[in-house]
């Protein structure tokens, strides 16, 4: 059996992570969460023989020492950061924080001789951008804001174990992944409610700044054989899309699909944080998924589907 530890394991990402691989009878997961941007609602509902969860700050080393020594887990994922653009401008020095639970997870991983560890890294790392498609080896990283400088560090610190110690790592720099149990600080989630209960959908400047959208499966199917196959051992990979749509596009298309009454009320730019573009070179990310990527109107119409299954639940 694998012992698998997932961190912000009441995250987006990590809960549907550790449902598939709960799913798998020859797992053993664990998933620890503080509950700072995660929500309970988001585990598993019952813990069982091969998954439990431990409250925890991952932060705090010595909660997460009783855990990981005890357990001495075959993979981890460290997927727990403090996210949402707007709470990590308003907070820079708790995004700082983070550094320290990246530090404590590699030290860890070393001292119970975990075989791989997979970090949950950005597409904030490239900064504005320079060079498209954004590719892990050749663009340049013009981080500058305090949660895209700790994602950036975070790698650095996990290529220096690597040098240093052998920890195995795979990087996965996450480029808008959506899905059901997004949080509605993130945009596809936000624009999705508004426009099922018709209010406005506000966005900032013109709406001209590009996004690429991942659809949760897409990016799961990919982490889980990466797992399963021993792929991309000690490399970076973009998840994302190579779709590329303006967010002034995007708010017309989800009132589009949910038919909405709702406006478009343009606020003023952010001054900082809001990249003008993004788009991923996902070369490698297609060559292990060997299959298309779901569209975005395809899943912006399977999170519609599940909102109104949970309503007659």
């Amino acid at each position: 059996m694998s012992k698998i530890l997932i961190t912000g394991g009441a995250g987006f990402v990590g809960s549907t992570l550790a449902d598939k691989l709960i799913s798998d009878k020859n797992n053993f997961v664990l998933c620890v969460d503080n509950f700072l941007t995660g929500k309970r609602g988001n585990l598993p509902p019952d813990e069982t023989e091969n998954y439990l969860f431990i409250k925890c700050d991952v932060n705090d080393i010595t909660q997460i020492s009783d855990i990981m020594l005890k357990y001495r887990f075959d993979y981890v994922f460290h997927y727990a950061a403090f996210v949402g653009v707007k709470r990590t401008l308003e907070n820079p020095l708790m995004v700082l924080q983070d550094i320290d639970g990246i530090k404590n997870v590699l030290k860890l991983c070393n001292e119970t001789k975990v075989k791989r560890l997979f970090f949950s890294s950005s597409s904030e790392v490239y900064g504005e951008p320079v060079e498209f498609p954004q590719n892990e080896e050749t663009t340049p990283l013009n981080s500058k804001l305090p949660y895209a400088v700790v994602k950036n560090i975070g790698e650095a610190f996990i290529k220096a174990y690597h040098k240093e110690y052998g920890l195995d790592y795979t990087i996965l720099r996450f480029f808008n992944t959506y899905g059901n149990r997004q949080s509605e600080d993130f945009v596809v989630a936000k624009f999705l409610n508004l426009a099922l209960n018709h209010e406005a959908i506000t966005i900032y400047g013109e709406g001209s700044q590009t996004r690429t959208f991942c659809h949760i499966d897409d990016n799961l199917d990919v982490t889980l054989k990466i797992l399963k196959e021993n792929l991309a051992i000690n490399q970076v990979i973009n998840i994302g899309s190579n779709s590329e749509i303006s967010i002034l596009e995007l708010a017309k298309l989800i009132i589009k699909i949910t038919n909405s009454d709702s406006s478009i009320v343009h606020l003023p730019a952010l001054k900082e944080g809001d990249m003008t573009r993004r788009m991923p070179d996902i070369s490698k990310m297609k060559a292990i998924l060997g299959k298309e990527l779901i569209g975005l109107e395809e899943g912006i119409n399977d999170i519609i589907h599940a909102k109104l299954q949970r309503r007659r639940e």
